[in-house]
Parts: C-alpha cells; structure tokens; sequence
C-alpha cells in the first residue's frame, strides 16, 4: 500500500515514523523511495522530528547508509500507511507545507565551511541532544562512527565535545559548566580556558591530578583549530607571536595567578605536565595544531615555568624545594645541561657566578622579577642557561637562608643580588648568622663547619677560592665585606661556646681569615657581649664564666699583660664580689652584672649593700677591694667616656673611691648604732688634711666623703650612754671611767679631725658642733670631778681613827669636820671656755699674723705635751680591746682600732693607783683634751683665715710627730 501513497503523504509518514523513533519503517521508506526521500529531506526531517532522548546507537545506521547511499533489502518491512491513508491529497499537501523543517545549514563555529549534508546533520543533531536533552554523553556515539567522515567532525568531537564531557561527566560531575556546547564553543577562549581549569587543584586530594587535567582538557581543547585564528603575519617587530593562541596564554595566566596564590597547584601542574604537546586526545585524533606551533608552545610554557618561580610567594623548604624542582624540568625540556638533585646541590654548592651574564647582572632587571614575566622581552624568565642559573642560585640562596631559621623568598634572593645595596645584604648576613647561632646545634662542629661554607659562598655564588676569578664578586652578599662576614661568624663561635674550632679558624693557621687587630677587638666585644647578657654575677656560672673562657680560648691573641684583659679581669672581680651580698636595685628585679656596667655612678652600688646587708660594713678591707676592681675596671663616673687612664689618674681615682668607701662605712656602722666602729674608722681610715696626694701620685686629692663621715661621727649621740661599753679609747691615751665623758671625748676627737680634713667653706658647721661636744664634755667633768670631790671627803673621813666603828671616843669628837680640801690650782678654778679661747685667737690673728703664729707655736707646744701624756697611735696600728670586745670583732669581721695608751692601760686596771693619784690623773686628761682640741681649732680656725697650718713638733719621751691618720 505504501506504493501507493503520494509524495505528500509519503513525507508526512516519514515524519509521523521520526517522531515515533520507528527507524525500520524509515529505513524501508527511504529504501524505496529515495526520489521522494532524498538524502537531504530525510536528514531534515530526523533533524527536525526524531527525538533528542533516543540513543544514537538506534539510527546511526540509517546515517550511515544515507551516507553511503546504499540500503539493505527491506522487501520483509511491512509498512504501515494507516496514519496517512484517510488524508486528502490537499490536506497532506498543505500539511507538508506547514512542516518547517530545520534546514542543513553551514555553522559558524566550524574551522572550515562544509556544505555536506551527514556532516551537517551530525553537527546539528549534536547540539540538539545536548541543548533539548542534555545528553552529552551520547554524542561520541553518534559522531565516533563518522570520525573519519570529515575534518569538521573529528575537531568538534576532540576539541569541544571531549574536553567538556570529561570535564562535566567525568572529572567533575560534581561541578559541571552550565555552557551547552553551542554556548561553550561562543566563549572567548580566555573565559573557557579559566572556565576548564576551575576545578583545578581546588582541594588539597586533586593535587595529583592537575596534569590530568591539563593533558586531558586543555591538551584537546588546544587541538582545534579555532583556537588558533591569529595568522604569522600579526606577529609584531620582534618575531614572536603573542596572540597567536589566546587560548593558550590563558592557561599560562591561569599557572602564575596560581603560583602566586597556591604554589602547591603550580608546581604539581609543572611537575605533571610538559606542555601542550603532552595531550591526551583519547586516541581520537592528532594534535597536528598543536604540532604546527610547537616551539612557540614550548618556549611560552618555559616562561611561564620560570615565572612561576619568581611568583612562589612562600620562604618554605617545601616551597623551595618545589621551585627547584621546576627549574630542573625547564632544563630537561629544554635541553639544558641537567641539574643536580637539590641535596647534592646544597652540600657541594656549585660555582653559578660565571654562569650568570651582565645581560643577567643588571640592576633594571628587577623589574621584570615583579611584571610582564611572560612576555617575550623578559631576559629573567627567557630559558636560557644565564637565566635558569641565575633563578638556580638564587633558590639554593634562599634556601640556605631559610632552612637556618631566616626565612627569604626566590624573588628576595634575587633582588638583594641584583641591587647590590650594602646595608640590605650586610643586615641579611648580620639576620642570617643570629639566626644560625641560635638556631643550630650546639656542639656540632661540623654543622658550624659547612655554616661558614654557606654564608661565604652567598657572597659570590661559588666556592671561597674562585671569588674575583672574572671579576667583581656576585651573589646575595656581594657587597658586604669579608671581613664583616668572618667577625659575625666569629662571634657566633664563641656564643656558642666552639672555642677549639674558632681558635683553629682564626688563630692556629698560618694564612689568619683576619687581621690580628681586628680578630683581638673580636674576642673583647664578644666577651663583653657575654657579660652583659649574663644573669648570674658568679664568675663560674653563666655568663660570667663564657667571658672568662672567651679570653682564655685565645693564648696568642689575647694576653693577660693587655690593658684591656686587665680592665674585663678587675670587671670580673668586681662582679663577683658582688655575688657574695643581697642586692636588689630596682624593686622586683634582680641584680644583674650588665647594671654594674652601665650604672651612672658603680660605687654608689656598694651604698645599696650596705644598706641591704646587716654589719656588712665590718668587711671595710672587701669591700675596698671591689672599689679597687671597679676603678681599675674603668668603671668611675670619671672614667665612663675616657680612654685609657694614666698610673696618675688610676692612682688618684682608687685614693678617692678609698676614701669614699670608708666614708660610707662610716655612715653604715653609725646606721646600725655601731659608733665603736665608726670611730675606729674615723681614727685610722681618714686622711691626714682635705688635700692630701694620692700615693702613687703627687697630685692632691680633693676629698668631699671623708670630713662628712667624720662630722656625722661627731654629730652621732647614742640610745644609752650608760650602757655604752667601748672597745676602744680616744686617741689621747687614758680614757674616762665614765661611758658618757668617753663618748664624748671621742666624738670630739672625730671632729677634730673632721676640722682637720673639712674645706675651708665647711668650718663654721664643724666647729659649732665641736663647741657643743666641748661644752657638754665640760659639764660631764664638772658633775664628775663634784662626785670625786664627794667621794675624796668621804674618803678622807673613813680613813680618820677616831671615826671609825668601835671608837671609845665621844661621839661628838668623831663629828670632827673634815680635813680642808685641797685647793685645786687657779687655772681650775675659774676655766676658760675653750671656744672662747679659740675667737680670741681668730681676732689676735686676724689683727696680726705674727700674733697668729705665736698661737700656733703655743697650739703645736701644747700638742707637744699632749704627746708626751700620751702615746699617739697611727692609723696602721693594731686595734687592742678587751677580749669581750676582741670576740664580738671576730664576729663582725676586722676593724682597724687604735691601741689602748701605756696610760690608758693602767687607768683602766686601777692596779697600784691611790685615790689621790686617780684624782690628779684626772686632772691631767681634762687638760689633755683642751689642749688637743685647742691645738685643732687652731688648725681649723688658721684655714679659715688663710693661715697655713701649724708644724707637726716632735713630742718628748721619745714620741713620734703628731699626725692623725
């Protein structure tokens, strides 16, 4: 029946089987009437009418017999004309005009026109399962049959249908692009390049499938030839064609952008991919393309490999350790001379100086670290041996820096090599070697061993014996001098305690690293270094002990005879001593040896023991010791911006800490209500006049400590006089029974020789305070001289018979008065003020010197008498005391006390003495003190007026001069 169906109904059959997906009646209808079913309406009417969701494999036999034009025997196929039979002609003809088929038209996007109709229809069937169906996947079954059909097939299917399937159905399913592949062939080919790779090493697991990735979506999008519509002749005046392939410069933007961002993506993409030529087509085709432009794509993708380098923003071993890696598959591909493996490299650092051109060298060429590293003017990123060295040397610089605790990109290596500015290298080298020395092993010899080797080579990129072999040095620290690098590692040395190793360095070999000089100047500023970071002021522990042991590690360069291991040894001492006491300077924090160092004023330090260590001043001879070592240490405030002293000016400088010392031992044992102390102090520690020489120096020494000490002495008045019990006498011999009269008397003897050491300007106050003691001392004698009168008149009544007990006598004649008193001589009855005397003399000598000088001679005779009373003690005579006292001095360490007089003595026994010979011994000590004290206020009063002072006279009896030490 079919035969007999018209033209028209014949169409509309074959249409109402297409829409059915009845394929064999199809088949048989084209069979039979292929004058009616031409090839060309028949492809229309499946394009137009056959179902997008029916599977390829169900009608891709007709395609094919289309395509060749021949059909099986269909005589067996019934066919069907029950849906056209009952139309009328003129409705199946107006039917067949109302069908709008889809025409075979030629596609834009194809590389190459084609007016073939399978190949249209293949084309067009294809986006229609994938933009009514969406099935994708179902296209290499309906386009792989034709593969071979025509050029426009194969492109479509390699170029755009695999890398999209792979990306969408198979790579990322998950992520797929939402472009039809109408739409996705119309991107600009920067967008769909980004748009293939945007799943690309997004997650950490992907890493190991970036090169699939770019071998299996860029490599066959790269195939076709629509990504390659720029001709040779746009290339541009230096020959090289940088939009030949948009495309593809997409990709190599996508691998820096994610060398800056994520170098981890990077690197897997360099180490997994070897450029477009690595592509994986899936055995469908050729990359002839890809072929064509292969040294363009070789060299771009070099670049960007470089670049990548450059762009590594991280200063990791891993990072480097990834940079590295790349710059050895630039030379693989490339064709350079293979690299070694990077620990090979960093143990046996190559020499790269002379590998590295001026072209290189040139400090512009920074610029092309930071921007256009991918155009083809950029000598950095050129693959070139020059470069690829240059980008070597610098990754081993950085990672030498980094892997020794200094952590320094590629880029930072590079560009402190090229600027070549001093202070940026010399404060690298100075970061990298701390770094070393606080980082490393300790005790490792070897490590420190190949530190120098490192540090050295970063000088000039080479080993130490090749520098300056073709010129100036060229490296990281190309501009920082030897010798500055050698100092540093020096002192990194003895930081970390490898004195054996430093000494054969610098010291045992014959061709010295530095100059004997500078390497002594090393040595002292290291061990300073040590002692100032030293916590702990014990010389055998800690800091302390490290600079000890820094000089000592050098015999031949440091010798103990040098003026500067002098200062550091009394330093030394000084600060150990200074272990032996609490010591808090500041609340909170304790004392640490560098506050000594920089303390204003160090001997006041000793103030602060004294006044944090109970009876610490009974240590008076160590505590002058350390005085002594802080003078000598050069640490007096005269000596804190001076060179070197003179023996002169250390001379006079240790007199006057001497004195100063005293002075405040003086003010301690007064603190602590130890006058006994005080005074002995006073008696033999203070000097003679207030400008007296050094003595190792003539020079005269102005003394402003010890006239105070000596005045607060005399000013001093105790709790309990009654309990007082002196371990000492005064130093005019024979002292008084009375605790009161005995204090006073010595106070009176420290202020005399406050008036003796006290400047001129001073006087008025010392002497106001001696009148004071002299008066209260008068008024002492007085009351005690009465109670001797009354005990004398008793006496003289018990030893009368008849008033003894047991008399016979009457009582009235044992009531017999007493025998008259003696008369005491005329100038005891009616004293003369001692101060009045001394005004008396200041007016005689003011109105005559002559007159003033007879009162010095009558002053230095009384003196004279005085001596011969007396037996004057020097100041380096031995204490004596009871042994009371002698036991309560041990225990507070030694005092120098002034000896008891042969007279003192023998007052203090009351041995063989009558009660009339105690009475006129006691005569005699109240004349005694007159007239010493007259003899000092002489002094002091001739000062005040100009007067030089009275001569020592020779006392009698084989006494030596008077003189106060």
């Amino acid at each position: 029946m079919a035969l007999l169906l018209s033209p028209a109904k014949l169409v509309l059959l074959a249409v109402h089987c297409a829409v059915n997906g009845d394929i064999g009646t199809l088949t048989a209808l084209a069979a039979r009437h292929p004058a009616v079913l031409r090839k060309d309406l028949l492809l229309r009417i499946l394009l137009t009418y056959l179902p997008e969701t029916l599977p390829s494999s169900r009608y891709i036999g007709l395609i094919q017999h289309l395509e060749a034009c021949e059909f099986p025997d269909t005589s067996n196929h019934d066919v069907d004309c029950n849906p056209v039979e009952a139309l009328a002609e003129d409705d199946a003809a107006k039917r067949v005009r109302k069908l709008r088929l889809l025409p075979l038209a030629s596609i834009e996007s194809l590389d190459e026109p084609t007016d073939d109709p399978v190949t249209l229809f293949l084309l067009r069937r294809s986006y229609r399962v994938d933009e009514e169906a969406g099935l994708l996947d179902e296209l290499p079954d309906l386009l792989l049959p034709f593969l071979n059909h025509s050029p426009c097939i194969r492109a479509l299917l390699v170029s755009v249908i695999l890398p999209l399937l792979r990306r969408n159905c198979e790579y990322y399913p998950q992520e797929p692009i939402s472009y039809t592949l109408s739409g996705f062939q119309q991107l600009p080919d920067r967008v769909a390049a980004n748009l293939l790779l945007s799943q690309t090493g997004a997650r950490e697991a992907d890493l190991p499938l970036i090169g699939r990735d770019l071998k299996g979506l860029i490599g066959p999008w790269l195939a076709g030839g629509k990504r390659w519509k720029q001709r040779h002749d746009a290339a541009d005046s230096s020959g090289e064609q940088p939009d030949l392939c948009p495309g593809w410069d997409a990709v190599l933007c996508w691998l820096t952008a994610k060398a800056s961002k994520n170098w981890k993506v990077a690197v897997n993409a360099i180490q997994q991919f070897d450029g477009p030529r690595d592509a994986d087509l899936a055995g469908w085709g050729t990359a002839e393309t890809i072929a064509q432009h292969q040294d363009y794509l070789l060299e771009s993708y070099m670049r960007a490999v470089l670049a990548s380098a450059y762009l590594i923003p991280e200063a990791s071993l891993e990072a480097l350790d990834g940079a590295y890696s790349i710059i050895a598959k630039v030379a693989g591909l490339w064709g350079l001379e293979p690299l070694a493996p990077l620990p090979a490299a960093l143990t046996n650092l190559p020499p790269l100086a002379d590998q590295v051109l001026d072209n290189i060298k040139a400090a512009r060429n920074v610029v092309y670290m930071r921007n256009d590293l991918l155009a083809p003017s950029n000598p950095m990123t050129e693959p070139t041996e020059e470069s690829v060295a240059f980008l070597q040397a610098s990754v081993l610089s950085a990672h030498i820096l980094t892997q020794a605790g200094c952590p320094c990109t590629i880029r930072r290596a590079g560009e402190l090599a090229l600027l070549q500015d001093e202070r940026e290298q010399k404060a690298e080298a100075a970061k990298l070697i701390h770094a070393i020395s606080n980082n490393g092993p300790k005790t490792d010899d070897r490590f420190w061993l190949k530190a120098r080797t490192d540090i050295l080579w970063l000088r000039n990129w080479g080993p130490e014996d090749s520098w300056n072999s073709t010129g100036p040095p060229f490296g990281v620290f190309s501009q920082v001098k030897t010798e500055f690098l050698e100092v540093e590692i020096l002192r990194a040395l003895l930081s970390n305690t490898r004195y054996a190793l430093a000494r054969s360095i610098y010291e045992d070999v014959s061709d010295q690293p530095l100059d004997p000089k500078i390497l002594q100047e090393t040595i002292y500023a290291t061990a300073m270094t040590a002692y100032d970071n030293a916590s702990n002021p014990n010389r055998t522990r800690g800091g302390l002990k490290k600079c000890d042991d820094i000089l000592k590690a050098f015999p031949k360069t440091i010798q103990r005879s040098d003026p500067q291991a002098k200062r550091i040894e009394a330093l030394l001492q000084a600060t150990h001593s200074l272990s032996t006491h609490r010591l808090v300077l500041k609340q909170g924090e304790p004392f640490t040896p560098v506050v000594l160092r920089v303390h204003s004023d160090p001997i006041s330090i000793i103030g602060k023991i004294l006044e944090q260590n109970p009876k610490s001043y009974t240590h008076l001879h160590d505590l002058l010791a350390l005085g002594s070592c802080m003078v000598e240490a050069g640490l007096t405030v005269h000596t804190k911006n001076k060179g070197p002293l003179s023996p002169e000016e250390e001379a006079a400088l240790l007199t006057t800490a001497e004195r100063r010392i005293t002075a405040m031992c003086i003010d301690a044992a007064l603190a602590e209500d130890d006058f006994e102390t005080a005074y002995s102090y006073v008696v033999n520690r203070l000097p003679a006049t207030s400008t007296s020489p050094s003595p190792n120096t003539s020079k005269p020494i102005t003394d402003d400590y010890s006239w105070k000490a000596a005045l607060q002495a005399g000013k001093y008045r105790l709790a309990h006089p009654a309990s007082h019990q002196p371990h000492t006498t005064p130093r005019g011999g024979m002292a008084s029974a009375n605790p009161a009269v005995r204090h006073l008397e010595q106070r009176i003897e420290c202020l005399a020789t406050a008036l003796r050491i006290a400047p001129p300007s001073t006087l008025q106050e010392i002497v106001n305070a001696f009148r004071r003691a002299e008066e209260e001392l008068d008024v002492l004698i007085r009351e005690e001289d009465a109670r001797e009168d009354e005990w004398d008149a008793r006496g003289d009544a018990m030893v009368n018979p008849l008033s003894m007990p047991g008399s016979f006598r009457p009582p009235q004649q044992r009531s017999t008065p007493a025998a008259p008193k003696p008369k005491r001589p005329a100038d005891d009855e009616a004293p003369v003020s001692l101060f009045d005397l001394s005004r008396a003399s200041v007016r005689s000598a003011q109105r005559n010197l002559s007159a003033l000088s007879g009162l010095q001679r009558s002053a230095a005779a009384g003196l004279g008498r005085l001596a011969t009373s007396r037996h004057a003690p020097k100041a380096s005579d031995t204490s004596v005391s009871s042994p009371r006292d002698r036991g309560r001095d041990v225990g507070r360490g030694s005092m120098d006390l002034p000896p008891l007089s042969a007279t003192e003595s023998n007052f203090s026994a009351g041995s063989g003495a009558t009660e009339e010979e105690g009475r006129n011994n006691r005569v005699r000590k109240r004349d005694q003190l007159r007239e010493a004290a007259m003899g000092t206020l002489v002094s002091g009063v001739g000062w005040l007026v100009g007067a030089p002072a009275p001569a020592q006279q020779q006392g009698q009896g084989g006494q030596g001069q008077h003189g106060w030490e």
